[in-house]
């Protein structure tokens, strides 16, 4: 039975050894292989004196040794901890230092990059270079580096005793209102993921996923569990165009495809060759709303393939999950409960909503987090006692609120409204952002679109519809009227604006925060 994270590789190593684990460019990796290569790192960050439960990070582009630094830190019996590779240095600072990480596993350009933020991490022992030398760092660290080669000879200590409630990995959210929370996951809390995904994907061993989303993302790091939970491949790619995906697809012939939004948008205008259509099995959708006119063009380009909508969380790492066979038919849902996990729809005082009435979305189960880290009263706010248990339970199973409004049909199907914070309060009226972008986008020829809520002197909030449009993209003028024909007038934006591009967080998704802070004089 695998209770531990890195125990999927080593089963299947043992299982189907010649089995393809992993793609990199011109690498290749066989499960036996990856085993090793992971038990390596292993030997070698007990050698550097790691204990049990410090923190190792990886600071790396999508890439072998992010993988294997990434497994390798939790077979050692630490915690490991993806650091999105687009960060900058005084970002990466910040969360080296948040976390008191011990052992930071990078290349020798980055590494260069990170040396005045370094030098204030105190509690960073090590710097692992997978290239490069130590003698071509700046001097201050030459005595904490450690080349790769030399790393992974490293001598083992006593296997460290771990069990399934012990610290897996610290993952740091996109940071839209202040600095990045690092949310704290167990070895339980990953392997039911992935083994709850892996079953409604009906994920198999002749399964070959495409990692396009950074480590640092729940949601890019689900593509490397779930795959390993089987025993399946994973392709890893870091695109510049959306164009370049598609050829990834052709070329290591892929069966599952993981996206957001933002790249699906540009995906479904994009021509499909026959054998990818042939290949690609699924395909994905989470950290957003799927537009409806992005889905129904995907459908129609990939006829044959199957289409996931979901929902999910850092602090639960997935939650939800619409059918295949359901998406034609509510395709505005976010599905049910994925397996071994419970939803609840609930109002301010916790007693669970009617069908139809607007609430809080909870998550039980096996996949909540333990947390954040060093941030007890944060984790107060979110990690609160699970509504409706039986009250003879003398310590109370804790949930996760997860701050979205969302409701429940007749028939257990939920729908996304919006972040609690994020609705717009206008003339009196409470306007779901989704509802005003889903019209805008039913135009066509839009890549993104944002409606937000801009402070007014007299509305209280007036609702601005940004927008990044395709090259045969309508107007601004073009689209007010449209939404003027479609809206209700409270709904209408009071001003459009259209951008060459929007601002994007780390992990691909919109960066709302960033969007609204642009606007907050705009009507005074």
């Amino acid at each position: 039975m695998t209770t531990l994270l890195h125990q999927f590789i080593e089963h299947h190593a043992n299982l189907t050894p010649t089995a393809v684990a992993l793609l990199h460019k011109d690498r290749q990796l066989d499960y036996r292989q990856l085993a090793d290569a992971v038990n390596a790192v292993s030997r070698g960050l007990q050698a550097l004196g790691l204990s049990p439960d410090e923190r190792v990070a990886t600071y790396l582009p999508k890439q072998i040794e992010a993988v294997t630094g990434m497994f390798g830190a939790v077979a050692a019996g630490g915690v490991f901890v993806p650091v999105n590779p687009v960060l900058k240095a005084a970002q990466v600072g910040y969360i080296l230092n948040d976390c008191n990480v011990r052992v930071l596993i990078t290349s020798l350009a980055r590494a260069s990059g990170l040396a005045e933020v370094l030098d204030q991490c105190h509690d960073l022992r090590h710097l692992v270079l997978v290239d490069g030398s130590p003698g071509q760092l700046p001097d201050a660290l030459q005595t904490r580096a450690i080349a790769w080669e030399d790393f992974v000879a490293g001598e083992a200590g006593p296997a460290p005793t771990r069990i399934d409630s012990d610290m897996a990995a610290i993952l740091y959210t996109s940071g839209s209102t202040g600095k990045p929370k690092g949310v704290v996951l167990s070895h339980r809390n990953m392997v039911a993921g992935a083994e709850s995904v892996a079953e409604y994907l009906r994920n198999s061993a002749d399964d070959r996923l495409l990692a396009v989303l950074p480590f640092s993302f729940d949601y890019g790091l689900s593509q490397l569990t779930t795959a390993f939970s089987v025993g399946a491949s994973v392709a890893l790619m870091d695109y510049l165009l959306p164009r370049d995906v598609i050829r990834a697809l052709a070329r290591y012939r892929i069966t599952g495809l993981a996206a957001v939004p933002p790249l699906w948008n540009q995906l479904a205008g994009l021509d499909w060759p026959d054998e990818v259509r042939d290949s690609l099995r699924y395909i994905t959708n989470s950290g957003g709303a799927m537009p409806l006119a992005t889905t129904r063009s995907l459908r129609t380009a990939l006829p044959d393939t199957d289409i996931y909508l979901m929902y999910g969380l850092t602090e639960a790492f997935r939650s939800s999950y619409l059918p295949p066979d359901q998406v034609d038919i509510r395709p505005e849902s976010m599905g049910k409960a994925i397996p071994n996990a419970e939803l609840l729809v609930v109002r301010e005082d916790g007693s669970e909503c009617e069908p139809g009435e607007p609430g809080e979305l909870v998550h039980r189960g096996a996949l909540v987090a333990m947390g954040y880290w060093n941030a007890p009263e944060k984790t107060a706010e979110r990690f609160r006692p699970a509504p409706g248990r039986p009250a003879g339970i003398p310590i109370p199973e804790i949930a996760v609120w997860s701050g979205d409004q969302v409701r429940r049909d007749e028939e257990g199907y939920l729908y996304f409204i919006s972040r609690k914070d994020e609705m717009i309060k206008t003339s009196g009226y409470r306007v779901s952002p989704t509802e005003v972008e889903e019209v805008a986008y039913a135009i066509g020829g839009l890549a993104q679109a944002a409606a937000l809520g801009v402070p007014h002197p007299t509305l209280g909030q007036a609702i601005v519809l940004v927008v990044q449009v395709t090259a045969d993209g309508p107007s601004g003028d073009d689209l007010l009227s449209h939404c003027k024909r479609e809206l209700p007038a409270y709904m209408v934006p009071a001003a459009i604006e259209v951008r060459e591009e929007l601002p994007r967080n780390a992990n691909g998704k919109l960066d709302r925060r960033s969007l609204c802070d642009g606007f907050q004089d705009f009507f005074s």
